[in-house]
């Protein structure tokens, strides 16, 4: 960085010389990107600050070099920095890089997360690095371990930096993080600064405010939304076409393809196999070793194919790409944005993006995507409304935490927790969690850990009660000693023993199922097999199927390329589908109707429910409701009409949603309505 031509009053003057030399000398760098230098000044400044790039857009550097400035300038001691991921690949893949920029400046940087061993964890605990790179759940983890000292560890800790925080806050996981970082707030003498690290969304201000409720805060960098990229979509119409056009198609190159399923990955990267390409495959229900074999090898080399789902549309380093290849479609424009993105990065290189539609379904959410994006339209990241079960198990946690609390000082700490609930509310929780058996009545108004939580929750330290969002009936699949990955029950039904299934894009022979021990033992196989994950049905927003209907209007679809193949299917499908304004109602050759909404998941859901009594609903998808009866008269009421929910359909929400066992009733309604219904509530209403 040529400091001659720094302009007077240039930010990256005020940081510590010691990183100023560094950045220059060690790094090289001429310059810093526009993110990089806008953020030393409010971070610097300690301001909470919410940091905005798209993929490869150097957010990493942008909070790490001033939060590293001011640990120099201020003299800070001891953990003084968390650095927070939702997955711990990512972690993984920050540490190398972390480290190198924390040691030019003599400091030290740490893993911390559930694959580290305890050896290693023990020595960070006798000599503390000063940066710890860690997962919510293992900061909850520490927080209840009798073998941390909390005041000591925690205590002073300055800063707290969130990788991908969209992505936290999309999701349950975003009020768990919340709540974990008041709770750290309670061992420090004033509340760290809070960096948030994000991929553009539309709502920036009110994501910086979400996650960081008090005290002074600004977002730096920018939410527009660039158009400027190659995209072309493909009609193929199945899974052995798709293979056949990727093995057909860059040869030489180095290709990411993203599937939106474990069991489509796995069976895309047997095809590929089988077509004689180098393949790899990542996905959350491969080990971590596996995974990183894997990232590891495709970052090294060239003439490749990666099949992964979401877990490489985060931030985690394979390499240079040449071209991204999306099988069907992303629920999202963000999801969409950010898979694109890992394209473009060379000198003079575009992002590029090749969707091969599988199904119509897909190829009209593909339609649906590309409008909204070619309009520059993002999702906002939005918490979700009434999370009940986290409160539910931040509750428990925070009794674990601290051995017994008075109920009030409870109420106090789950409120600081979550402000946006009222004490009402608070008071029914923790007055079901004592009627339940979750919580235990000590002595007057003194509250401990009850039976039902150590009966549920208690072995392993706890493990089932910190694993918040991960499924804990997968079983592990193993070769030779060496874990290869996670099974579903769901694959091993009926007679399992010598059956073929897809893990790591191989095939594999099922030798022998320990029930008892939750273990799979495998052996390598030829040919083909089974990939059967279970998971929740996604939710496409009201905007994105607009979106589609809006496509399906247009003669042409502006910033788009369409295959002969695809411009031919959206002809057909334009001749069959209706595009009027509002409700349309058809009727097929067999009577059965058909209201087209193009209104999404949850609106359609909803309505599904209020006239499946009087219509005879039959069914719901994001465009439309299906009804054996002429649905008029339905939809004409269907405002004053009763939401009609059945209790198995109660029971089977129940289930999907971990800890509403420990909700009560009352409460529990409220998060069903909202999930299922789109209706906000006291807590993360919009």
């Amino acid at each position: 960085m040529s400091r001659a031509s720094e302009p007077v009053g240039d930010p990256f003057d005020t940081l510590h010389p010691a990183l100023q030399y560094h950045v220059v000398n060690s790094l090289g760098w001429s310059s810093l990107r526009p993110t990089q230098r806008d953020a030393i000044l409010p971070i610097r400044d300690g301001r909470h600050c919410l940091l905005l790039a798209p993929t490869a857009g150097g957010k990493t550097e942008a909070a790490i070099i001033p939060v590293l400035s001011r640990m120099l300038t201020e003299n800070w001691i001891g953990v003084s920095v968390l650095y927070v991921c939702p997955i711990k690949a990512l972690l993984n893949n920050l540490a190398q890089r972390l480290e190198h920029y924390a040691g030019l400046v003599g400091r030290r940087v740490e893993l911390w997360h559930g694959d580290v061993s305890q050896s290693r964890k023990q020595r960070a605990l006798k000599d503390p690095p000063d940066i710890i790179l860690t997962t919510p759940e293992s900061v909850e983890g520490m927080l209840i371990s009798t073998r941390v000292e909390r005041q000591a560890w925690f205590g002073s800790v300055r800063a707290v930096v969130v990788d991908e925080l969209h992505a936290f806050a999309g999701d349950d996981r975003g009020w768990h993080l919340r709540s974990i970082l008041a709770r750290l707030e309670g061992y420090v003498c004033e509340p760290p600064q809070r960096i948030g690290l994000s991929a553009t969304v539309r709502n920036p201000e009110q994501l910086l405010a979400w996650f960081a409720p008090f005290g002074e805060r600004e977002v730096v960098g920018s939410a527009s939304v660039s158009t400027d990229a190659d995209v072309t979509v493909d009609f193929v119409g199945s899974i052995e076409n798709a293979a056949t056009v990727i093995s057909r198609l860059h040869r030489g190159k180095k290709r990411l393809v993203f599937c939106d399923s474990r069991s489509q990955t796995e069976q895309i990267g047997n095809l590929l196999r089988q077509h004689g390409l180098r393949t790899f495959v990542s996905h959350a229900s491969l080990s971590a070793s596996e995974r990183k074999q894997a990232e590891s090898a495709f970052a090294e080399e060239k003439d490749c194919v990666i099949v992964a789902t979401s877990t490489l549309e985060l931030g985690i380093d394979v390499g240079d790409l040449d071209y991204v290849i999306q099988i069907d479609a992303p629920s999202t424009v963000s999801s969409f944005l950010q898979r694109m993105g890992r394209t473009g990065r060379r000198q003079g290189a575009r992002r590029n993006c090749l969707f091969l539609a599988t199904t119509d379904q897909a190829f009209l959410l593909t339609l649906g995507l590309a409008e909204q994006w070619t309009q520059g339209w993002v999702e906002a990241a939005i918490a979700p409304p009434e999370s009940w079960g986290v409160v539910a198990q931040q509750t428990l946690t925070v009794v674990l935490e601290h051995g017994a609390l008075a109920r009030t000082e409870l109420l106090s700490k789950i409120a600081t927790c979550f402000p946006e609930c009222g004490a009402a509310d608070l008071e029914v929780l923790v007055d079901g969690l004592v009627e339940l058996g979750y919580l235990h009545e000590a002595g007057e108004n003194v509250l401990q850990v009850g039976p039902e939580t150590e009966r549920e929750y208690g072995r392993a330290h706890y493990r089932g009660l910190l694993a918040t969002f991960e499924g804990s009936s997968l079983l592990t699949a193993r070769h030779a000693g060496s874990d290869i990955g996670f099974v579903d029950p769901s694959a091993l039904s009926g007679h399992e023993e010598r059956r073929n299934i897809l893990l790591a894009g191989r095939t594999w022979r099922i030798v022998d199922v320990d029930w008892g021990r939750r273990i799979v033992t495998l052996e390598p196989a030829s040919g083909g097999g089974t990939a059967r994950w279970t998971g929740v049905g996604r939710v496409l927003g009201a905007e994105v199927c607009g979106a589609i209907r809006t496509a399906l209007s247009k003669e042409t679809l502006g910033g788009v390329t369409l295959s002969k193949r695809a411009a031919l299917r959206l002809e057909e499908l334009q001749g069959a589908m209706p595009t009027g304004d509002g409700q349309v109602i058809t009727r097929d050759e067999r009577g059965r109707y058909r209201v087209w909404t193009y209104a999404g998941t949850i609106s359609n859901r909803l309505l599904y429910h209020r006239i499946r009594e009087q219509a005879g609903g039959s069914g719901y998808d994001e465009l439309g409701v299906d009804t054996r009866r002429d649905p008029t008269d339905a939809l004409r009421a269907a405002p004053e009409l009763p939401l009609q929910l059945r209790e198995s359909e109660i029971q089977d929400a129940k289930r999907s949603m971990k800890f509403a066992q420990c909700v009560p009733e009352r409460l529990f309604a409220r998060t069903l309505e909202a999930r299922l219904f789109g209706w906000g509530g006291a807590l993360g209403s919009q």
